[in-house]
């Protein structure tokens, strides 16, 4: 399924920056102005995995096709775009199709690249954001539950939105609303405001591993479960060296990680998802599921039919394949197991579907 990141925040804070080192491309424009970016820009960047790499070695296969994650750059916001001010509610409307939301955050001084505040100062940043956010669901809420629409809205949804716009004008966040309905229905609200999210720290390059005091406000603040450190100028940069060169690089300034990866593992966390494979002769794949998956559900991201004509699953996990050298062997071995429908499929299963059409 892969899965979409919307990178939103003021203007000027480095997300058109972020967005090129991310999808190691010129696609966002990144200039030192507010609203650089109109449309939303989408990359599709392929999810590294060294597992896939060692399974397609292993199986022979002809192609290897890594799981996916979208990036959206989404053009700056700044207060009062929920009722129009800056580029307005174009752009909150972008956000609403994300799976998770990036908040990219000025952690840096200079004097170079224009500042839409008078200030850095990031915890302001982001409760300029969220606010906006928090506006624009209200507004939302307020016109789904009005009378001529209230029609369109079955009774159990409706009190699952009264009871959001309640919390919303009382200040509170929705956090409980959030752990007390099931993923679907969350989805089926189009609130922006308990959509997961990822909180970005742009720093200079001599704060990329320890901080500054910008991003220990910020934390101490906002913890750092969701928090990740990136240098969107470093990350740049080093998407544009040879794989030799970014190594060298990156130890030199002994950066132990990329932001890509980091963004990877964080959004994989907070969106409770995992990575089973199919791996063959033709082909070795990496599929996105989410934890708990049940073994026809996972059968569906491949196709439809899988699910719906499931039999069951010839299973072996990656240790065991990789262990054995591939198929064969696990089978030979006792390694390789068929498990039914209520099979939950493990991080890291090599599957092999069986199904009726």
């Amino acid at each position: 399924m892969g899965f979409k990141c919307g990178i939103v925040g003021l203007p000027n804070v480095g997300k058109s920056t972020l967005f090129n080192a991310l999808t190691n491309s010129s696609k966002a424009q990144a200039e030192n102005f507010p609203f650089c970016t109109i449309d939303p820009n989408i990359g599709i960047v392929p999810v590294p995995d060294d597992r896939l790499n060692k399974l397609s070695e292993i199986s022979k296969s002809k192609k290897k096709i890594n799981t996916t994650i979208s990036f959206v750059d989404i053009a700056g916001l700044v207060k009062g775009a929920s009722k129009g001010e800056g580029l307005g509610n174009k752009f909150l409307s972008h956000i609403r199709e994300v799976d998770a939301i990036i908040h990219m955050i000025r952690c840096f001084d200079s004097a170079d690249i224009q500042n839409v505040n008078a200030s850095v100062d990031p915890i302001r940043d982001l409760e300029i954001i969220e606010t906006e956010m928090m506006l624009a669901d209200i507004e939302s809420l307020q016109k789904r539950l009005d009378k001529k629409n209230k029609k369109n809205i079955n009774e159990k949804m409706q009190k699952i939105l009264e009871n959001a716009l309640e919390r919303l004008n009382n200040g509170q966040d929705l956090s409980e609303l959030v752990n007390e309905l099931d993923e679907r229905v969350i989805n089926q609200t189009g609130l922006l405001s308990i959509k997961p999210k990822i909180y970005v720290c742009n720093v200079d390059e001599k704060s990329v591993n320890s901080g500054n005091n910008y991003t220990n406000d910020f934390i101490k603040k906002f913890g750092s479960n969701n928090t990740i450190i990136i240098s969107a100028d470093i990350e740049n940069q080093i998407n544009h060296f040879e794989i030799e060169e970014k190594k060298n690089y990156m130890n030199m300034i002994e950066l132990k990680e990329t932001g890509l990866n980091k963004l990877i593992s964080k959004g994989y966390s907070i969106l409770n998802l995992e990575t089973f494979f199919t791996s063959g002769p033709e082909e070795t794949r990496a599929w996105t599921i989410k934890k708990n998956c049940n073994a026809p559900a996972a059968a569906g991201e491949i196709h439809t039919d899988f699910e719906k004509g499931f039999i069951r699953a010839e299973t072996v996990s990656y240790e065991d394949f990789v262990k054995n050298g591939g198929w064969l062997n696990s089978k030979n071995n006792g390694n390789m197991r068929l498990e039914g429908k209520d099979y939950v499929v493990k991080d890291g299963d090599v599957l092999n579907f069986r199904f009726n059409t």
